[in-house]
């Protein structure tokens, strides 16, 4: 419980010949304290054409209405959470699939009536993921949240969540060591698209404020920085790349560690 370690993964990172279900286990029966995180907007995305209902983003995040966030809420907390879940125990690990909903995992309130049913984090309640670390599983959390805090009375008590930021918001509340989040690139790079190996938190704000770090990485950079105020050790890495995980745990390979 000392030596816990956060780790987001995209859905763009999966393929194939992905080995990142194969390192979680292994890392595991090896002794490591896990959390996953897991997105899958590309997933909805995809669910919301088969349905025929319109998508549209604002600043890099999904407009929620309430069609929106029931299949949101049907694709992450269900077909995504549960295939993750599936393919580490049915590899011989110990999962528990969950959502920030269960335990009341995750707070929000509702971040701009613009976006509709998105939220920002207020609260971690950690208890349901020391639990399951405790009894030897990993719990895979999908990024929905518990709509707790100025609700309207009509309104659902689901809200939906970015899961990079619940990933930082987990790491710091458990008192992580590690947050990793395994991308679809080698890292964070500079403006002549260099990888960076090493970058302190005043220039991973520097890089946000001047544009050189733009979209959806901002998120991540932002979720590393709020575990690192907590203490944790924050690492951006290509989860594209065989046993990046594993290798990650033995030393590491590439990728951007940030820094005070």
């Amino acid at each position: 419980m000392k030596d816990i370690t956060v780790i987001k993964i995209g859905g763009s990172t999966f393929g194939s010949g992905d080995t990142t279900i194969e390192d979680i286990v292994t890392l595991q029966k090896k002794g490591k304290s896990l959390v996953v995180v897991h997105g899958g907007g590309n997933i909805v995305t995809e669910w919301l054409k088969k349905l025929g209902i319109s998508t549209r983003f604002v600043r890099g995040e999904r407009v929620t209405d309430l069609p929106s966030l029931e299949v949101v809420t049907a694709v992450l907390a269900g077909l995504v959470n549960k295939e993750i879940t599936a393919a580490i125990n049915v590899k011989d690990g110990r999962a528990v699939g969950i959502s920030g909903v269960d335990g009341s995992l995750i707070e929000s309130r509702m971040k701009d009536k613009e976006m509709g049913y998105v939220g920002a984090v207020e609260k971690v309640n950690p208890a349901v993921l020391e639990a399951l670390l405790k009894g030897g599983f990993i719990p895979v959390v999908s990024p929905l949240s518990l709509f707790s805090l100025d609700r309207p009375q009509d309104a659902p008590a689901i809200i939906n969540v970015n899961g990079d930021p619940i990933a930082g918001d987990i790491a710091a509340a458990l008192g992580a060591k590690k947050l990793i989040f395994l991308t679809d690139v080698d890292g964070i790079n500079d403006s002549s698209g260099k990888a960076i190996s090493r970058l302190s938190k005043a220039e991973a704000e520097a890089m946000i404020a001047s544009g050189v770090i733009s979209g959806g990485m901002i998120p991540k950079i932002n979720a590393c920085l709020r575990a690192l105020n907590a203490g944790s050790l924050t690492r951006i890495i290509d989860g594209r790349k065989p046993h990046a995980l594993l290798k990650e745990f033995e030393g590491g390979d590439g990728g951007t560690t940030l820094y005070k």
